[in-house]
């Protein structure tokens, strides 16, 4: 899987070192700067394909950032600032921002947000690969070995659910919870056995020995790599 690299504007270091952390297994490459000048040094000696960016910076600030991003790179550009009031989120909007969150927010929000961010910029990553598994998620199609796999909508999503929660080990109840909302069947804890058990069926070579979706004991499920 290709990573989106990130490029995030923030002067927290606290908050740096999380969402660094929170992102790495999600399949965001992120480099970091703390002043206007040093994010711009960054953006003129690599490529990112989105910018996190704060209001507040220990030189510069983020609007100026933004201006300066938009004027040049065609990069989308998220605001993450503690500012949440609606002079400074128009302000944001205003000067081309694509989103604006405000602090503090729920990573897994920030996830979604930037996600389709990308997918409006035309940067998402539409096709992951496990093992000779590969999902393309703009198709909706799934194959392995070459051969096209077909899903039930609930196993797909499913499998979506671990895909976009790569290098996190997943408890049955977060994965009942993820699937809730979309299924449109009720589903149980006993219901999320079988679906385990039948899309292990469908992705892995040998569906009693698992390399794809993976039991963590006594903790729950993670994808393979």
């Amino acid at each position: 899987m290709t990573e989106i690299k990130v490029l995030l504007v923030e002067d927290d270091e606290e908050i740096v070192e999380n969402l660094t952390e929170f992102l790495r297994p999600e399949g965001y490459l992120v480099t970091s700067a703390d002043t206007q000048e040093g994010a711009m040094e960054l953006l003129d000696s690599e490529p990112f394909d989105l910018i996190l960016l704060d209001v507040t910076l220990r030189q510069g600030n983020g609007y100026s950032v933004c201006t300066a991003v938009k004027a040049v790179h065609d990069i989308p550009v998220i605001f993450l600032t503690a500012l949440g009031d609606e002079f400074s989120v128009v302000t944001g909007l205003d000067m081309g921002a694509d989103d604006y969150i405000s602090k503090p927010f729920r990573p897994r929000e920030l996830v979604s947000r930037m996600k389709s961010v990308l997918r409006r910029a035309g940067k998402s990553q539409s096709v992951v690969t496990i093992g000779d598994v590969r999902i393309d998620t703009d198709k909706g199609l799934v194959t392995r070995g070459g051969q096209e796999i077909c899903l039930s909508a609930l196993e797909y999503r499913l499998l979506l659910v671990f895909v976009n929660h790569r290098g996190m080990v997943l408890t049955r109840q977060l994965l009942l919870d993820e699937i809730w909302d979309m299924a449109g069947d009720f589903v149980n804890d006993n219901t999320l056995t079988v679906y385990i058990k039948r899309l292990r069926e469908k992705i892995e070579k040998d569906p009693q020995k698992p390399e794809i979706i993976l039991t963590v004991r006594g903790m729950g499920y993670r994808l393979g790599k």
